[in-house]
């Protein structure tokens, strides 16, 4: 535990489990001012009752800093532009979020002239080092306290016990410890029997977002999606901004069990970590601008930027947001998107996705060169020379393996030769 002492912290405040422990923590070895800040990125009805709780535990002040729209268009949407998914399956729910969240907290520090900030995370995850990476780029002279990291409690058990020990309410009890994150692009489930990859996940009790394929109806749903540039503007003709388009889509993709995954991933710090992602209206918006990419994009450019998409999946996961790799990465994936423009329709099914069309003005295929037909715009005879040119180098390649093949017999014909006159 460190001696040093601080006029104002700055707290990154949920209201759940660690977040409310931490504020009385936090009075009790420092005896300065505690700050609680919320993020709203679309936490819904988990924003209920925090400033009154907030208060009531020790904060001096409480601040709801409504970030949803900057976390639409300055996180998810570059995100879902680069096409990024971590490990081929995580669609970054939580990491796409955090960077927001530091910059909320680090605005409100400078405002109200605190020395510190101080997160709930633990020292065996993401979040800490996503946080403090914000932090530290944005506000460098800032110190930052991680009471997970210092403090004598060493697991959720715990928490609980210390929160009932100095009457602190709380929304969950030992049953429903799961550990959560919700925000508007997804709902992550971890802790409890998840932590064993042998026990199948209680779907039916801890699916929020989504329902399961067994209870979506038994008839498909089709929805359609306008992108202008890479981005998402109108669902089924009709435009809205970027916060509204998302929760719309979450609730269609809910109904039909849309962007349910069970992932186990690598976490930065280097274990294995188990959780349930609930991702519906995500899950629609990347496999749509696939979609439209595969019919606007030329082939160089779509196999590049797809090697790219791992690189930027990896710079959100690892909390390094603020970067100048990131802000070059941007530039090239905001070129890419320029005639990424058009409407894909998706039909809906008990948790899967089929293209019904694609429609764009800057599409790239061609019926006339593509069809089975006959057509007037493609000579089949050019093919040859084309081949001709393109297999240029396996052909000296084997007519090099067949001289040297050659070569090698004949010398074992000689050398046989040579011991029968020996003889």
């Amino acid at each position: 535990m460190t001696n040093k002492t601080y006029n104002k912290i700055v707290l990154a405040y949920s209201g759940g489990l660690d977040t409310s422990v931490i504020i009385h923590w936090l009075k009790a070895h420092y005896h300065c001012e505690i700050i609680a800040v919320t993020a709203n990125v679309g936490q819904e009805d988990e924003l209920e009752g925090l400033e009154e709780k907030a208060l009531k535990t020790g904060a001096s002040k409480f601040y709801l800093a409504e970030v949803e729209e900057a976390f639409v268009y300055d996180s998810i949407f570059p995100t879902l532009k680069a096409g990024a998914i971590y490990e081929n399956k995580y669609l970054l729910g939580t990491a796409t979020a955090r960077p927001i969240i530091a910059k909320a907290l680090v605005d409100i520090a400078k405002q109200e002239g605190a020395d510190a900030i101080c997160h709930g995370c633990t020292g065996k995850g993401n979040d800490q080092v996503r946080f403090e990476m914000g932090i530290k780029a944005l506000a460098p002279e800032l110190d930052i306290i991680a009471p997970w990291r210092t403090w004598d409690i060493t697991s959720r058990e715990e928490a609980i016990d210390y929160a009932e020990t100095n009457q602190i309410p709380l929304k969950i009890s030992r049953e429903t410890n799961y550990s959560k994150d919700k925000n508007l692009w997804h709902l992550s489930h971890e802790g409890l029997d998840l932590e064993n990859p042998m026990n199948e996940p209680k779907y039916d009790q801890i699916l929020e977002m989504s329902v399961t394929p067994e209870q979506a109806p038994d008839k498909p749903a089709y929805v359609s999606i306008s992108f202008e540039k890479g981005i998402p503007v109108a669902i089924d003709g009709k435009e809205t901004d970027g916060v509204t388009l998302i929760k719309t889509l979450n609730t269609i993709g809910g109904q039909h069990a849309i962007g349910i995954l069970d992932m186990i991933e690598n976490r930065l710090v280097g274990m294995k970590s188990r959780g349930v992602y609930e991702t519906p209206g995500g899950t629609l918006l990347y496999f749509a601008h696939e979609q439209l990419e595969m019919i606007t994009l030329d082939k160089e450019t779509l196999q590049y930027k797809q090697t790219l998409a791992q690189q930027y999946a990896n710079l959100v996961y690892n909390g390094q947001f603020f970067t100048p790799l990131k802000q070059a990465m941007d530039a090239f994936i905001d070129e890419t998107q320029k005639t990424v423009t058009g409407t894909v329709e998706l039909k809906l099914y008990k948790g899967n996705m089929v293209v019904s069309s694609v429609t764009s003005p800057y599409s790239l295929y061609s019926e006339a060169f593509a069809t089975f037909d006959e057509d007037d715009v493609y000579n089949q005879g050019d093919a040859a020379g084309f081949i001709n040119l393109y297999s240029l180098s396996s052909v000296i390649q084997a007519e090099m393996k067949q001289k040297t093949q050659f070569a090698k017999e004949a010398q074992k014909q000689m050398d046989g030769t040579q011991e029968g006159i020996k003889l």
